[in-house]
């Protein structure tokens, strides 16, 4: 497939090179031309312009173009890129979007002829270059088209259509606020284990230990290990204050609004606003996780 790609943060990057590896052509674009330059060592058609992606696509009927852009900044992306598609074009927003904003666009976008997907990706950069998983939303006939692009990207079994448009973005949503309660235990009992009066006990072998065989075993539990052999179990280096980029905050509005109870969710969201000039160990944890499967920096200021 050929497929226009823009955004080359951590995630879109790695996702590009990915795509060239499994046999996909992909013309890359970046506000920043030196991560176009990247993409093209990797073997990118280079487009140093959304009117330049549009062009070197103009042999595809439909132009598929896969947008990797913060939410905030997508709306201006697509007030550039809209006008030049033709009817039938398709577009997919791979990023984390709140599914009410994702609704609002496929709407506009369909009065315009325009095909819309909502694509969330989870499995941070590693994930994106490794194998990612993904939940999208749509047309069904739409998710097709893509269906076996999407399997190259994601690990066996990795993906699935989730419904209509702003599905995908949706149970990306939930998937992060339920991420963030996960995080947070795994946070408060590393305290509780590290602050023992009794014993010693070894944090980097208990990481070890969960991760082979016990109820807990995780992705999450292998990063907090990862992160022990780079930091040192103290985590000296980490901040203890943790930052939050939206999606368990859109999860408790969301929750709150359908009226569902969520107090797991809701107390580790507030547990990270609360950590602001208020580190803890707890933090630690949660922030070394954080850094260890998004490459978020967490290193104390």
């Amino acid at each position: 497939m050929k497929l226009g790609y823009i955004g080359l943060g951590k995630m879109g990057l790695n996702m590009v090179e990915r795509l060239l590896e499994k046999g996909h052509e992909v013309v890359a674009n970046n506000r920043s031309p030196e991560s176009v330059d990247k993409a093209v060592k990797f073997g990118a058609e280079g487009a140093y312009s959304v009117q330049e992606v549009v062009e070197k696509l103009e042999d595809q009927n439909p132009k598929k173009i896969w947008l990797m852009v913060p939410w905030k900044a997508l709306d201006s992306v697509l007030d550039e890129l809209v006008p030049l598609l033709n009817k039938g074009d398709i577009i997919i927003d791979g990023g984390n979007s709140p599914y009410l904003e994702t609704i609002r666009r496929s709407k506009e976008l369909h009065e315009k002829g325009i095909e819309f997907m909502d694509i969330g990706v989870s499995g941070g950069p590693g994930g994106a270059r490794n194998g990612a998983c993904m939940m999208v939303g749509g047309e069904k006939e739409t998710y097709e088209i893509f269906e076996n692009m999407i399997k190259d990207l994601c690990v066996p079994e990795g993906y699935g259509y989730m419904g209509k448009h702003g599905a995908g973005h949706y149970v990306k949503m939930v998937h992060n606020g339920i991420e963030y309660g996960m995080m947070q235990a795994i946070g408060e009992g590393f305290e509780i284990m590290k602050k023992a009066e009794e014993f010693d006990i070894n944090l980097p072998e208990v990481t070890k230990v969960y991760n082979h065989g016990s109820v807990i075993e995780s992705s999450l539990i292998g990063w907090l290990k990862d992160g022990y052999e780079k930091y040192g179990e103290d985590l000296e280096d980490i901040s203890g204050e943790v930052s939050h980029s939206g999606e368990g905050l859109w999860t408790v509005e969301t929750a709150k609004r359908i009226g569902v109870p969520a107090p797991i969710i809701e107390g580790s969201l507030q547990f990270r606003e609360d950590s602001q000039g208020n580190p803890s160990y707890t933090g630690k944890v949660v922030s070394v996780q954080r850094n260890q499967f998004g490459g978020h920096d967490v290193s104390k200021s």
